[in-house]
């Protein structure tokens, strides 16, 4: 069985089944569990991922705008690979390879005759699906079954730590400059962990929005979490969120809760790493900062 991923969280999934020995291509943007680093790598964004948030924002959108694909698939190494199935998504074209980009490849490709797996998850619950709808289709629905019934008995056992009478109000940002509010799964994990998400609705795609609305509404705290993005590569655009009229003001900052974590390898990729997300957020939220010793490496504390 010969497995190619384009999308980091199902590569991810693949792995936490037990079938890493299986891949034989990724995307450009997977890179967990290390042992995958050497694989064939099929994919290449079409714009400058190094830029800033503004800038990149402006390239993607001008690529969409001529109607064509953010990434470009390597079709000749895919032939090569001869995989037996293609692992995707269509919950967002501009976060990954989608569903219409590799019907393409494979239209064009005579003689390849992989399955498509396409993921569109916008919640918790969805994620869980995409887990079985992978494992079934590997005929492993014993291995699905048993990785979705460990992660809900973490985020239970989460759950049941949670001790703040009154929640914390949570600006989580998905994008600097412009903003974008979280939506889709991360609203559900911010309440889980005993927050409450001021902006995004769960299971419903991250939104757009202004800065005059963070500056209304006051949360309790603001954490950063930017599609793509390190923590380093945060830190990098700090002075967008410095110079907007109101910032030093805010509750949040004021009291030296603005968090910045590593969106790329936690929030933005919907497979089994959630829970690691969680645990994050609720060390944020319950100010329990050392409890499951992500601090440092997964979230840090913005001294403003």
């Amino acid at each position: 069985m010969r497995i190619v991923s384009l999308i980091s969280s199902a590569t991810e999934i693949i792995h936490a089944l037990g079938m890493t020995k299986n891949l034989v291509g990724i995307s450009h943007e997977c890179d967990y569990p290390d042992d995958i680093q050497n694989l064939p790598i099929c994919t290449e964004p079409r714009f400058d991922i190094s830029g800033k948030s503004l800038e990149i924002d402006r390239d993607v959108k001008s690529i969409v705008q001529d109607a064509l694909s953010v990434y470009q698939i390597h079709e000749s190494i895919i032939n090569d690979l001869q995989p037996d199935f293609i692992i995707t998504q269509t919950q967002c074209k501009v976060c990954a390879v989608t569903l219409d980009d590799v019907r393409l490849v494979l239209k064009n490709k005579l003689g390849l005759n992989a399955k498509i797996i396409s993921l569109e998850p916008n919640s918790l619950s969805d994620v869980w699906s995409d887990i079985h709808l992978i494992s079934s289709a590997l005929q492993i629905d014993d291995r699905g079954h048993a990785l979705v019934k460990n992660i809900q008995r973490e985020i239970s056992q989460i759950k049941s730590m949670v001790y703040l009478k009154k929640r914390q109000s949570v600006a989580c940002i998905e994008w600097i400059e412009p903003l974008m509010y979280a939506g889709n799964w991360v609203p559900e994990m911010v309440e889980i962990a005993g927050g409450f998400s001021v902006f995004g609705k769960k299971g419903e795609h991250s939104s757009w929005s202004d800065y005059s609305t963070l500056i209304k509404s006051n949360p309790d705290k603001i954490i950063l979490m930017p599609c793509g993005y390190d923590i380093k590569k945060t830190q990098k655009e700090l002075n967008t969120l410095f110079n907007i009229s109101g910032w030093s003001d805010l509750k949040a900052v004021k009291s030296n809760n603005v968090f910045i974590t590593d969106g790329n390898q936690y929030f933005n990729r919907p497979g089994p790493r959630l829970v690691d997300s969680i645990k994050i957020l609720f060390d944020i939220i319950s100010d329990k900062n050392e409890l499951f010793g992500y601090k440092g490496k997964g979230w840090v504390r913005l001294l403003c």
